[in-house]
């Protein structure tokens, strides 16, 4: 029996995570010792419809920032970080955001703090955030740098600064361009958690397999039947969640890979980055 002690807003946030029902919430926290992942896995056993976003909905504000060199073959992904909306949408925040990810284009750092060091101006750019900070009025920060190369880039920045994306290519073919548009559309409201199956952590593989098994223990099928059957639901899960082979949301009867090659034979996806604001 756990010991833990249960809050209400324990619960609530986890029902907010899930959408599950508070009474299915509490005893799934109650099963799980408080464990939060857990508890969502205990949900999902037990047959609970869970919302896709499991992370939490509450979010520092800021912008992410996409750009890519002039010759399309590196991209970089910023989030800078700021307290309120207001500021976000300042004219000014938005500009100093730019430059850091201009920065970051141009010399190529290799890690977070790397590009903090870097200079806008002769200044250090952790220098200038601190200054921004006392300037504003709020706590500012660079709290995510991401970078890909490949045969051709493509960046798209969705809904107001809030998710910035990247997507490498294999050629730059005619029509790569609007198509890798389309493919960052695409990642940035489906958010696949990698490009294929090869992809995919065999952890998760694993944690899959043993939560369709238990789903299908409940709904009473024989033993025999229960590897097949959730061999056909972990397939089902790299469909919905590996981003060739989800169904194209411009064209749900192609898969994402039948869609870039119509555009150009072998044409896919070689590696992509999403970032999305405070998660």
């Amino acid at each position: 029996m756990s010991t833990v002690q249960i809050s209400a807003s324990d619960v609530n946030k986890l029902r907010q995570q899930t959408g599950a029902g508070m009474m299915d919430c509490k005893k799934a926290l109650v099963e799980s010792n408080g464990d939060f992942e857990q508890a969502v896995d205990y949900l999902r056993k037990k047959g609970a419809k869970v919302a896709a976003n499991r992370q939490d909905r509450e979010s520092n504000e800021g912008v992410v920032i996409a750009k890519t060199t002039t010759d399309g073959k590196r991209g970089v992904v910023v989030e800078v970080n700021c307290e309120t909306d207001f500021v976000a949408k300042n004219e000014d925040f938005i500009a100093f955001a730019e430059n850091i990810a201009d920065v970051a284009i141009q010399e190529n750092p290799a890690s977070l703090d790397a590009l903090k060091a870097l200079s806008i101006g002769g200044r250090p750019i952790s220098e200038l955030i601190v200054e921004q900070t006392g300037k504003i009025g709020e706590r500012i920060d660079v709290s995510n740098y991401e970078v890909i190369e490949a045969e051709k880039v493509v960046p798209y920045i969705h809904g107001n600064y809030r998710i910035g994306v990247l997507v490498g290519l294999s050629q730059e073919a005619e029509g790569a361009e609007e198509a890798g548009r389309d493919v960052a559309m695409q990642i940035a409201a489906m958010n696949p958690s990698a490009i294929d199956k090869d992809g995919v952590d065999e952890e998760v593989i694993q944690r899959e397999l043993e939560i369709a098994k238990e789903q299908i223990r409940a709904e009473g099928k024989p033993e025999a039947m229960l590897d097949k059957i959730a061999q056909g639901k972990l397939n089902k899960f790299f469909k919905e969640n590996t981003l060739l082979n989800q169904e194209f949301v411009k064209d749900p009867s192609k898969s994402v890979t039948q869609f870039l090659g119509s555009v150009s034979k072998d044409l896919t996806v070689t590696a992509f980055k999403r970032v999305q604001l405070g998660a």
